[in-house]
């Protein structure tokens, strides 16, 4: 039996928490927010607490869950994992590329405690079989990858937690925020991405420092030509749409089935992604497997789960494209 606690009670937290809540091999010891009112959501019959250091002394968790803001995800993980305690953090794993590195090189030095990062989305059912087919070899080389995000946010997004729209706080918009899973896809799907040429916008007038749209064209290693095109300017959230073509077919991943195509408008369908009930589909239901696999790589103490290191990737290329939108010119990895 681990004890867990969860760090930080904004909307993803009650993911987590049904995660553990769901295992008979995880109890939920404690729950954590700076803010006195979110005590409120707090599970019936779990403590509370507004300071997660003093709920680490108190509780004295196995692993903790860090849902916090952005900025905060670093420190904290690194707190709790200079004490020992097991830590697995939501996504974005930093706010750039040298706080990414230096937080993998702290996974390194810390080889007694597990650090997990939240990127679930490479645990879909329809991405599995994706990946498998594709690293088969069946279809032939990757030709061509595109990733699509068109959701939507209204200015109180932002107002109810400014800090979304804070350079310093956030890292980012809407890549950091709402697209970071979409970049990773496109190269754990594709392989490594050699050069970026990106245009970075703000289409919203909400006075926020963050990007809200970009678009961006991705040469990848094999030469393998990409698009990525993600925005929080759409009139409503819509599925993440990711599609791949190889020398001998074309794959596609909407509404959160992936489906081959057969060049005249048929599909067929291979996958189905899990879904969670409610308005917020578009979280995907692959949370609980990932935590599920963190615990189990904890009990059995092996490496098989997501580590920091496999995270830093996604920083890089949002960093890449940053630069390309702001500079006008290709940038290389």
């Amino acid at each position: 039996m681990k004890k867990a606690a969860v760090i930080g009670m904004g909307d993803i937290s009650a993911i987590h928490i049904a995660a553990i809540q769901a295992d008979p091999e995880i109890i939920l010891t404690a729950v954590c927010d700076m803010d006195e009112n979110a005590g409120v959501r707090a599970p019936e019959g779990v403590p509370f607490y507004t300071d997660y250091r003093q709920m680490i002394a108190g509780v004295k968790p196995d692993v903790v869950h860090i849902c916090l803001p952005h900025y905060l995800h670093v420190p904290v993980s690194e707190y709790a994992a200079d004490m020992g305690i097991h830590v697995f953090c939501e996504k974005p794993v930093a706010l750039n590329t040298t706080q990414a590195e230096e937080f993998a090189a702290f996974e390194a030095a810390h080889p007694e405690v597990h650090i997990g990062i939240c990127l679930q989305n490479r645990f879909n059912e329809s991405v599995e079989m994706l990946k498998e087919l594709l690293d088969s070899g069946t279809y032939g080389r990757i030709t061509g990858l595109k990733g699509i995000v068109p959701w939507a946010r209204p200015k109180s997004y932002y107002d109810a937690k400014p800090w979304r729209g804070i350079w310093k706080y956030a890292g980012g918009g809407c890549m950091i925020n709402q697209s970071v899973h979409t970049l990773d896809l496109l190269y754990y799907l594709g392989g490594p991405i050699q050069r970026i040429k990106a245009f970075v916008s703000q289409l919203l007038d909400y006075g926020i420092e963050v990007e809200d749209s970009v678009s961006a064209r991705l040469t990848f290693a094999n030469d393998a030509k990409g698009l990525f095109l993600a925005t929080n300017a759409n009139y409503k959230n819509e599925s993440v749409q990711i599609s791949v073509q190889t020398e001998r077919a074309e794959f596609a991943i909407i509404e959160n089935v992936l489906y081959r195509l057969d060049g005249e408008g048929g599909k067929e369908c291979l996958a189905e992604d899990a879904k969670l009930p409610g308005a917020k589909f578009y979280y995907g239901a692959s949370h609980k497997k990932l935590i599920g696999k963190f615990y189990q790589a904890i009990e059995q103490n092996t490496q098989d789960y997501l580590h920091v290191k496999d995270a830093v990737m996604s920083i890089r290329l949002i960093d890449a494209i940053q630069e390309s939108g702001h500079t006008g010119r290709s940038v290389t990895l």
